[in-house]
């Protein structure tokens, strides 16, 4: 058997792309559609990513008691994470310890950028604690907040071409609150934004796997999540529950 890196990464794109079809094809209900796509993106990030982070869908918290909107792929860190609360089937993480965020659907248009854009926010706009890190030496200044990673999932573009000025401009933003930093359009390829602008479109031939790769080299880049106040948290337990 003669092994090929290539063939390795072309398979793993096109396992993605396939079942995200498949999953299009099969089921005649939006919504069902959407969590068959949503659990397609979340098992290839559970399955390819490093152990210390997971992915999972959830509604994330912060310590003032504020939730998040219902957010389809929460990419979260797992090993400095104190605790991830598990209610009635639903997870809530705590927003200092999230990494990424993005939703997951069929196709990508201008209504699907914008509402991407309005969960994003819905994250980004919570309150995070970081406290000074303690080591034998003494204590390390607290970690300044990260920047979460926002971006939108999906297999087909409503757009000709997938990647063009429409896609580029539906993506334009004047603030950090709510721009999509980076997305997968399995059929076409990935986008990437940053501080100078929305205008970096990749049309990758393996486009699953590029954003596997892209993403994974964001989450290097930016380390260890801070370290969380569990106090500010744990002083909601002398607050009586509504009636």
């Amino acid at each position: 058997m003669t092994w090929s890196i290539q063939t390795l990464l072309s398979e793993l794109h096109d396992d993605i792309q396939d079942r995200l079809a498949r999953a299009r094809k099969a089921f005649g209900h939006p919504g069902t559609k959407g969590d068959a796509s949503e659990s397609v993106w979340l098992e290839l990030l559970e399955t390819y990513l490093p152990q210390r982070y997971q992915a999972t869908s959830a509604h994330v918290v912060d310590s003032d008691g504020t939730f998040s909107e219902q957010i389809d792929v929460v990419v979260f860190d797992r090993q400095y994470s104190p605790f991830i609360f598990n209610f009635q089937g639903q997870k809530v993480i705590p927003a200092e310890s999230v990494y990424g965020v993005f939703e997951a659907k069929q196709s990508i248009n201008a209504e699907q950028v914008a509402y991407a854009r309005k969960k994003v926010a819905s994250v980004r706009r919570l309150h995070r604690t970081s406290l000074p890190i303690p080591h034998a030496g003494g204590t390390y200044p607290a970690k300044p907040l990260q920047h979460i990673i926002g971006g939108l999932l999906t297999l087909e573009s409503d757009w000709s071409p997938g990647l063009g000025e429409p896609l580029t401009n539906a993506l334009a933003t004047v603030g950090s609150d709510d721009r999509l930093d980076l997305g997968c359009v399995a059929a076409h390829g990935i986008f990437s934004c940053d501080d100078d602008g929305c205008g970096t479109l990749k049309p990758f031939g393996k486009p699953a796997t590029a954003f596997l790769f892209e993403l994974i080299a964001r989450l290097q880049e930016k380390a260890t999540v801070p370290m969380i106040d569990v106090r500010a948290y744990a002083r909601w337990l002398d607050v009586d529950l509504p009636a």
